[in-house]
């Protein structure tokens, strides 16, 4: 019944379930779902595409916490596994204060609860009906004429198991759209009806997971006194999604982190919607994502096209929006613990407290290759902490405490003066260790001063035991000290907790900003699109021009005399390429000529060009007789079209390595300056638009308004629009702008 991988169905984000009017504010309930609505027809909130720039958020709180239980196919005979299912959903309705009622054709009653025959004899209203059949295709009707709110379907043999699966899976999902209820699963499990501990208060850790199996180690952390508030085990995702469990849990007001594990996202829109929401309450997301490898099925004729796969894609979208993305599950259990505890920072400085000198140095080091800032303590502050720590020992940051002072009244006023510094806005402590009675001392002293200060307190209890007191009762008993067991996990779930506040401080929705109607380039630039052609590049380059977008000064001509007088024209020195809408990488072939300072190497290079051409089997338009462009850095910025996000805008270092490099960044539409600036800081090559030995720098600016015009020829284009490549944009020195030298645009 519980398949190991779980499949889901791609859809075109314009085909979403829901397209919302509008935000939906907290208010009365309303339970069950609103029925699919045209964006544009019914004057939704849609960009230019006619994307979603909302999406409703659907009530989930009767299927969280239903007053009445349907268990379709419910058994009580021993061995049966629908009777140890049945036993389970009792046992949670009676804790939720839920009715449940039996269905089953042949049986009176089940565990002593009377049974009813069919759907169609459910008394009243009932919230939620799980169905233990192995066909759950039928019984959607049924539920939906009873007006039943919520389903969960557990079969298996959807989607996860192949081409014919998959097309069973689409006709489940069809009749529940058809149906108008919510459908959790199929090829789910029981993972939302588990026993959640309810003596834990303060901000608790909302669970989706696709595989139930990894979310284990996260409901567990109720053992260590974290508190977990839902479990949502989405399994297939033929109706509801990791993103209607996002956007659920984000209105939630104990929720304090959201923790994922996905598989596949189903719906690309609908996540960075949820994301949005999420972002925008300030509730962070936390997310294993699996899928780290390259899209091997990539043919893109564009360089743009090779510098980022469907994984890399993924990536950029979750950076975008805030969600942290882990590899780990030990990393999903402790950032997301950290995130949902752990108070806004009062600064980002780090230090690190130990009582062994190799200790601190070692954690020193882990902690600045992730990029925290270990400030310096002030030649004060280290002469006040050397009252009670031997001089011979350095306690500029990390602190070496020698051991001993720890182990007595010393060590509360060490770990005192360290948290008053006001660069300090967290403390390490690794304890690699039990040395009591020392241990015991310390960990007493930090989980007080951790109760009396605003700032976050971690400790790195590093026991491979882990059963001794001073970890069991008084670590973990402690709701303000973050308690690890491992450095590289405290390090990531630190920077991943400044990253988080530090982002959404200065979050401004993408989508607030997005543009709703078309520009004045768009009817000029859909005129010169070909559909199913790639664009020659004199026809992309009037693309460009568009939309704004600098180019040389050029002319396409189509014998020698008319390239000399052009020459002329746009002035020596000048580069002569061919035009045709079937080259793609003039280069290899010969048919670029650069340099050229007299009619006669003009006339000789346009003979020589029409030869290659001809001899190539390769029709020209043409050939461009362009202002020759130098002193640049050479950058690339392009569209493709990803399977999941649909258009895609990138930016890296161009030229000839752009594809040896692979030095690129992405971000999916749309998005603002601020986003565009963030692209080129990604950029390992960066260094180059500063400007390198003695080179100026790069105007900036001029690379940062290319992309957000190109982003809009996305945005307005991007249904028609394949792949487009400028290669090379030469961002010229400061104050003087980019000019893009070469494009590339195939058309869909």
């Amino acid at each position: 019944m519980l398949g190991s991988t779980h499949g889901t169905l791609t859809t075109d984000s314009r085909r979403a379930r829901v397209i919302a009017c509008g935000e939906q504010r907290p208010g009365p309930a309303v339970h069950g779902r609103a029925e699919p609505l045209d964006g544009a027809a019914a004057g939704a909130d849609v960009d230019v595409s006619g994307r979603p720039l909302s999406a409703a958020v659907p009530d989930l709180a009767r299927f969280f916490r239903p007053e009445s239980v349907a268990v379709i196919g419910a058994s009580d005979t021993e061995g049966r596994p629908n009777t140890g299912i049945t036993r389970q959903l009792l046992d949670w309705a009676e804790r939720v204060g839920a009715r449940v009622h039996p269905v089953h054709p042949s049986r009176p009653s089940v565990f002593g609860v009377p049974c009813h025959a069919s759907v169609a004899d459910l008394p009243g209203q009932v919230d939620l009906a799980v169905l233990l059949v192995a066909d759950p295709l039928p019984v959607i009707e049924e539920l939906a004429e009873a007006k039943v709110r919520f389903a969960v379907a557990f079969a298996s043999g959807f989607a996860e198991t192949g081409a014919v699966g998959a097309e069973a899976q689409e006709r489940l999902a069809d009749a529940v759209r058809r149906s108008g209820l919510r459908l959790l699963g199929p090829n789910t499990n029981l993972n939302a009806f588990e026993r959640f501990r309810e003596d834990l208060d303060g901000p608790a850790i909302a669970l989706i997971t696709q595989s139930g199996h990894q979310g284990r180690p996260v409901f567990a952390l109720q053992e260590l006194g974290i508190r977990l508030s839902h479990w949502a085990p989405t399994g297939n995702e033929a109706d509801l999604e990791t993103a209607d469990f996002i956007s659920w849990f984000a209105e939630r007001p104990e929720v304090g982190a959201i923790a994922c594990y996905v598989e596949g996202l189903k719906d690309g829109r609908a996540f960075l919607l949820a994301a949005d929401r999420a972002a925008r309450r300030g509730v962070p997301v936390v997310a294993v994502k699996v899928g780290r490898t390259e899209a091997g099925a990539r043919t893109a004729a564009s360089h743009t096209g090779k510098l980022t796969g469907a994984d890399e894609v993924v990536d950029a979208a979750m950076r975008q929006y805030g969600v942290i993305r882990v590899d780990g599950l030990d990393e999903l259990q402790d950032t997301a613990a950290l995130l949902a505890r752990a108070r806004a920072p009062l600064a980002d400085g780090v230090a690190v407290c130990s009582i062994s000198g190799g200790t601190g140095a070692h954690v020193a080091d882990l902690a600045a290759g992730q990029g925290l800032r270990l400030p310096r303590l002030t030649a004060e502050k280290q002469t006040e902490l050397h009252q009670w720590i031997p001089g011979y020992l350095d306690v500029a940051n990390p602190v070496d405490t020698g051991g001993h002072p720890v182990g007595d009244a010393r060590g509360r006023k060490i770990i005192d003066a360290i948290l008053a510094d006001p660069q300090v806005g967290v403390l390490v402590c690794p304890v690699t260790g039990p040395f009591p009675p020392l241990s015991d001392r310390l960990v007493r002293d930090l989980v007080e001063a951790a109760e009396e200060t605003d700032k976050l307190v971690c400790v790195v209890w590093g026991s491979p035991v882990g059963t001794e007191p001073a970890y069991r009762e008084v670590l973990l008993g402690s709701s303000r000290v973050a308690t690890f067991r491992t450095v590289g996990n405290c390090l990531t779930a630190v920077r991943a907790w400044l990253d988080h506040h530090r982002f959404a401080a200065g979050y401004r929705s993408p989508f607030d900003e997005a543009p709703r109607t078309p520009s004045p380039s768009f009817r000029k630039a859909e005129a010169l699109m070909r559909p199913g052609q790639q664009l020659s590049e004199h026809g992309a380059k009037q693309l460009l021009r568009a939309y704004g977008i600098r180019v040389p000064r050029e002319q396409l001509v189509t014998s020698a005399a008319a390239a000399v007088r052009a020459a002329g024209q746009v002035g020596y020195p000048v580069v002569m390429k061919a035009s045709g809408a079937r080259i793609a990488h003039k280069t290899e072939l010969g048919l670029v000529k650069i340099g050229l300072t007299s009619a006669s190497q003009v006339r000789d290079a346009y003979r020589e060009l029409t030869d290659i051409a001809r001899y190539e089997g390769v029709p020209l338009d043409g050939v461009l007789v362009c202002q020759m462009v130098e002193q640049g850095v050479e950058m690339v910025v392009g569209v493709t079209h990803d399977g999941l996000f649909g258009p895609t805008v990138t930016v890296g270092l161009g030229g000839v390595l752009v594809e040896v490099l692979r030095d690129a960044a992405v971000r999916v539409p749309p998005f603002g300056e601020e986003q565009a600036r963030d692209m080129l800081a990604e950029l390992r090559g960066r260094a180059l638009l500063d400007g390198v030995r003695g080179r100026p720098p790069a105007d900036l600016d001029a690379l940062v308004e290319v992309v957000l015009r190109v982003q809009r020829m996305a945005l307005e284009l991007g249904g028609q629009i394949a792949e487009l490549d400028i290669n090379p944009l030469l961002v010229l020195p400061r104050g003087q702008g980019a000019v893009a030298l070469d494009a590339l645009v195939v058309c869909r």
